[in-house]
């Protein structure tokens, strides 16, 4: 079988940390070929290494054999080799066709050609089954779309090894079927695929063999029609792993957060993004708000937390009125929120590991007098939540945000959070990205909340999670609650109907006060 590419022996070294340790991968042509490990252990370095974002301490690459040296993604493009990252490259003011053709335009005396290019490209979205509207905006169009055209610009520059890194992170499960339809028609053209992941599901649904990285060490290259999901996610964690959540029936207690009639209305249109919400949340119970997502969740979300407007309704922890209380208030009051954008919403990327642990605290009179920080008491509260959390980090409390891996990322948010022992704990997408170590983790954390008496609102898009975790799913549909399900009695099948909108319960079922 002869190989495409062949990466042989890879090292690279960063400051405290051997990303990738002699590391060998190998892709087939016309194979699609999973990458597979927990995060942080080296699966996006390799990548990059290969992509020509970094250059490897030792090791060599060969493509049909031969040795390449790869400087920049300029020589990677040159050698046919693409990459879609996992936080999209686009000029979000262009076009589509406008990024697609982005640093290969065809010019003639210094004037734009943009009819052939256009031609090419609704060839090829015919070709391949990925349509796109080449005059939108990127900033209007859906990650569904954006992802489209990320994977048309690797066509257009006829790459034929073509990398994807954690494609399906922020995709919707419709979407997903989608991407694994388009990658197999990529791969059945002839194309050779790697594919960045952690979920077991997708590489058992498309990949014909998978590479498993742990901790920056190569373990094994397997068949995947030769191995179940309970062996792969052991060789990426290294011991076994409970895929399914285990919890006991919970003491439900008084409510903690009353939503009442909430509407939040679109700024453009005067559409309502969120139609007149209620619902409650009460202690020691987990409520999901399951949907297709951009169906209000992320508005509803920064109304409670005080995140965005709200045009009318109200909302009450504890019996007390919090509907205009600024963020820092509702803290102080009990509730926590786990946002769904970690960079944007969750961290301060450019603050280190410590500073980001404390952003909830550091005003209070244990760490700062008359303004000046106590920063042995950070410090010592820091590493108190890096070990309880298991935190992991090249360089400890002063680790930059920015250069964490994700998953350890979210952990410092779940940490500060869970921490600052809340009332109610809003956790947007907790295991967006994640890797099974990481969620099962981050499930055991949010049952234990609850199995403590404490109220959660948990808005997912993984289905599994939702019917899972929860002890009771609203349906999100066009910003209304369609259902008020119990997850013991509805099937999979059945959520995805109401989350499609093809159905609803009558409005006498759904009774917002038992």
């Amino acid at each position: 079988m002869e190989h495409i590419i062949e990466m042989l022996h890879i090292t690279k070294e960063f400051p405290g940390i051997i990303a990738n340790d002699d590391i060998t991968l190998q892709l087939s042509k016309g194979e699609i070929h999973a990458l597979l490990g927990e995060n942080g252990a080296g699966k996006s370095t390799l990548m990059s290494v290969l992509f020509g974002l970094y250059q490897p301490e030792k090791g060599v690459i060969k493509k049909n054999g031969e040795v390449v040296n790869i400087k920049d993604p300029n020589d990677a493009n040159d050698l046919g080799i693409g990459m879609v990252h996992q936080h999209f490259k686009l000029v979000h003011n262009f076009s589509v066709l406008q990024n697609i053709i982005l640093g290969v335009e065809t010019t003639q005396h210094g004037l734009l050609k943009m009819d052939d290019a256009r031609k090419r490209v609704m060839d090829l979205s015919q070709k391949y089954g990925l349509m796109v509207d080449p005059d939108a905006i990127i900033e209007d169009i859906t990650v569904g779309m954006q992802q489209r055209v990320e994977i048309l610009k690797m066509l257009y520059r006829d790459n034929e090894i073509l990398i994807f890194d954690e494609p399906t992170a922020v995709l919707t499960p419709q979407e997903i079927e989608e991407l694994m339809k388009i990658m197999r028609s990529l791969a059945h053209e002839g194309k050779s695929i790697l594919f960045i992941t952690h979920k077991l599901n997708e590489i058992k649904a498309v990949a014909d063999r998978c590479t498993v990285l742990r901790k920056g060490k190569y373990i094994a290259t397997v068949n995947v029609n030769e191995v179940t999901k309970e062996d792969l996610s052991e060789m990426m964690v290294g011991r076994k792993v409970n895929l399914n959540i285990e919890k006991k029936t919970t003491q439900v207690g008084e409510t903690v957060l009353e939503v009442k009639d909430l509407s939040v209305n679109s700024t453009e249109n005067n559409k309502k993004l969120v139609d007149n919400v209620s619902f409650n949340v009460k202690k020691g119970e987990i409520v999901c708000i399951a949907g297709i997502d951009g169906n209000g969740q992320s508005e509803l979300v920064y109304a409670l937390t005080g995140m965005g407007p709200i045009s009318s309704g109200s909302i009450a922890l504890n019996g007390a009125d919090i509907t205009h209380d600024s963020i820092r208030h509702r803290n102080i009051k009990g509730m926590a929120h786990i946002p769904e954008d970690r960079h944007k919403d969750g961290l301060v990327l450019d603050y280190s590991l410590g500073e980001n642990l404390i952003l909830k605290r550091y005003y209070t009179k244990e760490y700062q007098n008359k303004g000046f920080i106590n920063f042995q008491n950070i410090e010592k509260y820091a590493n108190k939540l890096i070990d309880k959390f298991d935190i992991r980090s090249g360089q400890g409390i002063k680790t930059p945000a920015r250069s964490m891996s994700g998953g350890n990322q979210q952990k410092v948010i779940i940490a500060r959070e869970v921490d600052l022992d809340p009332e109610i704990l809003i956790a947007v997408q907790p295991t967006r990205g994640l890797d099974v170590g990481a969620i099962e983790y981050i499930h055991k954390q949010l049952v234990e909340e609850r199995d403590r008496g404490k109220a959660i609102l948990l808005i997912s898009l993984e289905l599994d999670e939702v019917m899972n975790l929860s002890d009771r799913i609203l349906v999100v549909y066009e910003g209304k609650i369609v259902a008020d399900l119990n997850p013991k009695e509805v099937t999979v099948q059945e959520l995805g109907l109401y989350m499609a909108g093809s159905k609803t319960q009558l409005k006498s079922e759904v009774n917002t006060n038992e």
